[in-house]
């Protein structure tokens, strides 16, 4: 990344909105990374703002609970508490199919998303990203990342892109698709929460070709209930990681899966 002039600057527009730097950068460790997010975030937030406003008007609440639970995760990985806490918010709402409460405080919801989205533009109006191309290298083992939030995505290929072919998948369906052609892939990190085919559809796949063996899994997710993560041990997982999580985090748990398949 190529900073511009007026970086101090660009980072007080983020404290004046409140954003919560210091817990962002536990996460994302450094500025740089913290930039690069951001920039992720921008390029994916417009298509999910389209997919809620569909599912709103669809009153799709299981699908609208799943796409706010992702702008969620985005929100608190880029210390946007508010953004974070609206999308909570919505996210229970959605499970419980209260559709009253959707509608009801949808205008708040879109109005503090499009906030965080000029905060976030004229943050980075003087940073500018430069363009990355990644190789599959044959001597280097793959790893399979399955998450419907692109910015987590680039975060984790940033991570391991020097160690591993990182393969990325952003829904349940690409993911089997990846699985069943030939691949070197040595380990799984698998989010639940996905539109169209989740994760735990990836693990009844997994479980019916009895291929947890083959390809040894973990979870990366936001999800706190207890039905759920009871749910996911059920399977023949390795380990769990709750989202946010940094880099230290998510090398111990690819480093503990892989090793649990030698």
């Amino acid at each position: 990344i190529i900073l511009g002039d007026n970086k101090v600057n660009d980072v007080n527009i983020l404290k004046e909105y409140g954003v919560d730097l210091n817990s962002s950068l536990e996460y994302l460790g450094d500025m740089d990374t913290y930039d690069e997010t951001l920039s992720d975030f921008l390029d994916g937030i417009s298509q999910k703002v389209d997919k809620l406003i569909d599912y709103k008007d669809q009153n799709d609440m299981s699908n609208y609970a799943i796409m706010a639970h992702s702008i969620k995760s985005d929100a608190r990985y880029l210390g946007f508490t508010k953004l974070a806490e609206l999308s909570l918010n919505h996210e229970l709402e959605g499970k419980n199919n209260n559709i009253e409460f959707v509608n009801n405080n949808f205008t708040e919801y879109i109005n503090e998303i499009s906030n965080v989205i000029k905060v976030a533009l004229a943050y980075l109006k003087n940073v500018t990203t430069k363009e990355e191309t990644s190789q599959i290298d044959t001597n280097k083992d793959s790893i399979l990342v399955v998450d419907d939030s692109d910015m987590v995505l680039n975060f984790i290929s940033r991570v391991f892109n020097n160690e591993f072919n990182v393969i990325l998948a952003n829904d349940g369906r690409k993911a089997i698709q990846v699985l069943s052609t030939p691949n070197n892939i040595k380990g799984i990190l698998l989010d639940l929460n996905m539109p169209n085919v989740n994760g735990f559809e990836v693990l009844d796949y997994l479980k019916s070709n009895d291929l947890f063996v083959k390809y040894p899994v973990s979870i990366i997710t936001g999800a706190d209930d207890k039905d759920t993560i009871t749910k996911a041990f059920t399977y023949q997982i390795v380990d769990m990681l709750q989202k946010p999580f940094n880099e230290k985090d998510v090398k111990r748990i690819i480093e503990r899966t892989i090793s649990y398949g030698k």
